[in-house]
């Protein structure tokens, strides 16, 4: 088409500045974000070229279509309640001021409104320079910055309210650096919707910190295939390992399911700099990205602005994907040479799971292509000099470090990148994968079967999710049994894996009355940290430090047991000492002696274990030639009802 020709959208509006934080505090969501991108426009003469709208705001008709008549009358009202910080501080990383309920229904009108102009075909695309943002925000919830679903707001009024459109299936790309979990909700059970987000999920201690971003997580009834997650395991992903996801999962899908249109959640925080993101993105890669989405939908696109916290990151993407819009030439520049090995990973897993869905997908990759990978993200070296300026000017903008000045967000990972040798997140893996540790098993980690998708990944029978896996997935080098005096307990009513019923802990305390079988387990301590941030929520702990280190290691004979206070919300955060087998310490996880005292004085349920989570004790200890089976039953039984 003709670059003349070509009718491009763009929505901005001063009137969303007036969302800001309540007492001027700098905040890495503010103002200046949408300014930045706009004026990069303005100088680049693109905004000259396309059709610049004004925001209009939604309807509450329309906002009730993704969220609930209530959480819509809280965001309304919110700018004029004088509550509004406190109801604020309940809320997960949010903030409210007089300005908040219009920039709200601004940022969703306005999605509304390009959406409505390339559906129509008024417009060959769209550029909606929003915010706040909204990918986080759930059916009754705000989040994550976040206030109304904006993308799934226009998807649904597409779809329900603009039926004579004739838009029947809807794309959604979401490429912030963190999951859009409240658009997966949103339409997890709907075909009409493919869902893609691909995002650092880190075995789900990135924010939103849930399992909602795993790859199993792919619809639920009619929906069922129609909602995939590609979730990087580490930080440091750049151009070639987004673009690898693209030619191999989400280009194959997408020339089957053919949408009508396409929106997409464009956050920039997977970009070179960006403080909160850890990625490495560049306005090529974007470009790119954008480019081959472009040959579906007869070009009908939308862009919607999400996330991104680097000023001069956010206006170099934006610009770079207005050129791909309005068919310029592409912005120079070339990807790394190869992916990670983890991202080769994810996507063979990705595959591998919705290839019953997506039969295109169900070809095996071949050996010299995953084979063809970059160097670990152990060890990154930067060659951009203007990277290194960039994030200096983010990370300690007016004095102050992001990570400080937004504190409950501390699942989002800051990474400093301002040396020239940028040690990532798991740097410390090198010295742990050389220290041998037995790791002492006396729940459903027993069965090997069960312990080994600690390491490998994957679930067994009775499991309600998949397990991530460790970065080493190396098996155990032994297994071995042994009894120790401690107490067996089962406590807690549910939980994610298991469902309602109790789950098994250990008193630390020594007792000679009591006999409890411990299975074995001998891995590195690199793999033990991997398996206790699985068996606890460990959202917000420093990556660039593991959760129990070679110093704890050499301290904890003398301590005995060792609280972990970075994942201190687990169940599971005491490290116990058990001595030494063939002079190699023995440790256990399992729950602080507050917590037993909570047992003891009904604080907490003391709650005999589901029967499926049962069934794994009684395999680990009938395989590992420890009891029968009516012994194992009868083991666990005493356990289960014995007073504490």
């Amino acid at each position: 088409m003709d670059i003349e020709r070509r009718r491009v959208g763009i929505i901005y509006d001063e009137r969303m500045c007036s969302h800001e934080t309540p007492d001027d505090d700098h905040h890495p969501e503010n103002p200046e974000r949408i300014r930045a991108i706009w004026n990069k426009l303005e100088n680049a003469d693109v905004t000259r070229r396309c059709v610049v709208m004004k925001a209009k705001e939604a309807e509450d008709k329309h906002i009730e279509s993704v969220h609930s008549s209530k959480h819509v009358n809280l965001i309304s009202t919110i700018s004029y309640n004088p509550k509004r910080n406190r109801i604020a501080s309940r809320l997960n990383s949010v903030y409210f001021n007089k300005g908040s309920s219009q920039s709200a229904y601004l940022a969703a009108g306005s999605v509304i409104e390009v959406a409505d102009k390339v559906a129509k075909g008024e417009l060959d695309s769209a550029f909606a320079i929003v915010r706040p943002p909204g990918h986080h925000a759930e059916h009754d919830e705000a989040m994550g910055f976040c206030l109304f679903n904006n993308v799934a707001v226009a998807a649904n009024y597409l779809l329900d309210e603009r039926a004579e459109l004739g838009i029947k299936k809807i794309l959604i790309v979401d490429w912030d650096v963190h999951h859009g979990n409240g658009t997966q909700k949103t339409f997890y059970k709907d075909p009409r919707v493919l869902f893609f987000s691909v995002h650092r999920h880190e075995f789900g201690s990135f924010y939103p910190a849930n399992d909602d971003g795993f790859y199993t997580m792919v619809g639920e009834g009619p929906g069922a295939g129609y909602n995939i997650n590609v979730p990087w395991e580490n930080g440091r992903c750049g151009d070639a390992d987004y673009l690898a996801v693209w030619d191999h999962i989400l280009i194959p899908v997408v020339k089957e399911f053919e949408p009508d249109i396409i929106l997409v959640s464009a956050g920039f925080d997977a970009a070179i700099g960006d403080p909160l993101g850890g990625c490495r993105v560049s306005p090529y890669g974007y470009s790119i990205m954008l480019k081959k989405l472009m040959d579906f939908a007869q070009g009908k696109i939308v862009l919607a602005l999400e996330g991104g916290y680097n000023l001069n990151s956010i206006a170099n993407s934006s610009l770079a994907c207005m050129k791909v819009l309005l068919d310029d030439k592409l912005v120079s520049g070339s990807p790394e040479a190869y992916p990670f090995e983890s991202t080769w990973r994810v996507i063979q897993e990705v595959r591998k799971t919705l290839s019953s869905y997506w039969p295109v997908l169900g070809d095996r990759l071949p050996t010299k292509l995953i084979n063809q990978k970059a160097p670990s993200a152990l060890l990154i070296i930067s060659s951009s000099e203007s990277e290194d300026e960039e994030v200096n000017y983010v990370a300690t903008e007016n004095g102050v470090a992001i990570q400080d000045i937004i504190e409950p967000l501390s699942k989002l990972n800051v990474d400093d990148t301002l040396d020239k040798v940028v040690v990532a997140p798991s740097s410390w893996r090198q010295e742990l994968s050389k220290i041998e540790i037995w790791y002492a098993t006396f729940g459903s980690n027993m069965w090997q079967s069960r312990f080994s998708c600690y390491i490998a990944g994957g679930q067994v029978e009775g499991m309600k999710k998949p397990c991530a896996g460790s970065i080493d997935k190396t098996p155990p080098k032994e297994i071995i049994w042994k009894t120790f005096p401690h107490r067996l307990l089962f406590g807690r009513e549910s939980t994610r894996t298991w469902g309602p019923g109790g789950v098994a802990f250990l008193n630390s305390e020594i007792n000679n009355q009591d006999k409890t079988y411990l299975c074995l387990y001998r891995i590195t301590l690199e793999q033990f940290n991997d398996v206790l941030l699985q068996e606890n929520v460990a959202a917000g702990y420093d990556k660039n430090a593991p959760l129990f280190d070679s110093t704890a290691l050499k301290s904890i004979p003398d301590k005995g047991s060792i609280l972990l206070d970075a994942i201190k919300n687990g169940w599971y955060h005491n490290v116990v000492y058990l001595g030494k087998e063939k002079n190699i310490p023995i440790l256990t996880m399992t729950c602080p002696l507050s917590d037993i005292e909570g047992f003891k004085t009904g604080r907490l349920p003391l709650v005999a274990p589901c029967k499926e989570y049962a069934n794994t004790l009684v395999t680990g200890l009938v395989e590992g030639n420890q009891l029968s089976n009516e012994e194992a039953m009868a083991y666990i039984d005493e356990a289960s009802t014995k007073p504490m």
